[in-house]
């Protein structure tokens, strides 16, 4: 599950939980709600590297190209 998904998940819950009472609900809500943001962030620094390699290779094939021409 992505981590947006798995926040909306743990708002559910939480809400749920808080309606019926139900303290053990609401706290896996809340710890859907965190593990959500972990995958976030993880998912952010996943496309950060993918992006920076992407312009290291971008690079390098340009030079290659230049001191082939």
């Amino acid at each position: 599950m992505k981590g947006a998904a798995q926040v909306m998940k743990g708002r559910i819950k939480e809400a749920a939980g808080a309606l019926t009472g139900d303290e053990e609900l609401r706290a896996k809500g809340q710890t859907d709600q965190a593990v959500g943001h972990v995958k976030q962030a993880a998912e952010s620094g996943v496309r950060q590297v993918k992006e920076s390699a992407r312009k290291v290779a971008d690079k390098a094939r340009a030079v290659v190209h230049k001191a082939v021409d």
